[in-house]
């Protein structure tokens, strides 16, 4: 599986755009970059290939051991620092900076970030449970009922859905289409949703795997 570059961005929110045909198009916007090359790892040194970049300017409460690093690369300390592994590295350089210019309109992306937190919920809304009768005397609704035999196995089963902290997950949606790219805004318009509340961070990567239509084209169908 190929490794590609990306940028680190803040989920700004959802709206809608309408394509040529007048369809309805329902879109995220992220705020992607400026994101400077901190560090360059190289398989040589470090046993790997990856890209440090960083995402938004810190003025206050930066440590002494963060400082130095920055220091090291020549660039202002930044709030957020990510890893990402490339195939090669060629042709990068620290103090270099990646912007939404990566990407083009109609290319694939996949973007990670932390799912909404849900708190402790219940089976019936953190796994589907149907749960119980809802009328007519019925005494079990939502509650989890038996959850295995006394006798045999005289345990439960490992990985049984039962209810507990639902959400606040790592998540990657795969094969999202970039619908416009806004430089100077710094903006990128996905199509589709993508995880975490307005606000939250993501990592919006080309795209490392063919959609069925890619797939079947490679198969010349």
């Amino acid at each position: 599986m190929a490794l590609k570059e990306g940028l680190i961005g803040r989920k700004v929110g959802m709206t809608q755009l309408f394509g040529e045909d007048g369809k309805q198009i329902p879109v995220t916007v992220i705020q992607a970059g400026p994101c400077p090359v901190v560090e360059v790892r190289e398989k040589g040194r470090h046993g790997y290939n990856a890209l440090q970049i960083g995402f938004e300017p810190q003025t206050k409460n930066v440590s002494k051991p963060r400082a130095g690093h920055f220091k090291k690369a020549g660039l202002p300390a930044m709030r957020v620092l990510r890893e990402l592994r490339l195939e090669k590295v060629d042709g990068y350089q620290v103090g270099q900076t990646l912007t939404v210019d990566l990407f083009a309109p109609g290319e694939l992306v996949d973007v990670s970030g932390v799912s909404k937190g849900k708190g402790f919920q219940g089976g019936v809304k953190r796994y589907g449970w149907s749960g119980g009768g809802a009328s007519h005397g019925s005494m079990f609704h939502r509650a989890p009922g038996s959850i295995g035999a006394s006798s045999d196995p005289s345990r439960v089963w490992p990985g049984h859905h039962l209810p507990g902290r639902m959400g606040a997950d790592r998540r990657t949606v795969l094969n999202l289409a970039v619908v416009r790219v806004l430089a100077e805004q710094n903006l990128l318009v996905i199509r589709g949703a993508v995880p975490g509340s307005i606000g939250g961070l993501v990592v919006v990567r080309k795209s490392v795997k063919l959609t069925k239509a890619q797939q079947r084209a490679r198969k010349g169908e």
